[in-house]
């Protein structure tokens, strides 16, 4: 028999910090923020601890939930550009 070996995703649309922060700073538990959002309590501690990717729909109601914009929730994207300049000892 096969095992299967969980990866974490490679891009994540949001930053699991920010979410277990706002959810704090709301005073809400993972099991009432998932019942407001519509999905189990399993899926919100996969995504607030990376392990799972919240879909935009999903990172949308959690947002509304949390009386917070999606910008908050969302992971930052680093600008591609030149590296930076490295200075001659």
């Amino acid at each position: 028999m096969a095992t299967s070996k969980r990866h974490r995703p490679s891009t994540l649309h949001h930053e699991p910090a920010a979410v277990t922060w706002a959810r704090e700073k709301c005073g809400l538990t993972k099991r009432a923020l998932a019942e407001a959002v519509g999905i189990s309590e399993q899926l919100m501690g996969e995504i607030e601890s990376g392990w799972r990717n919240a879909t935009p729909a999903n990172l949308a109601k959690i947002a509304e939930a949390l009386n917070c914009p999606p910008v908050v929730l969302e992971r930052k994207r680093q600008e591609a550009g030149p590296p930076p300049a490295r200075r001659a000892p």
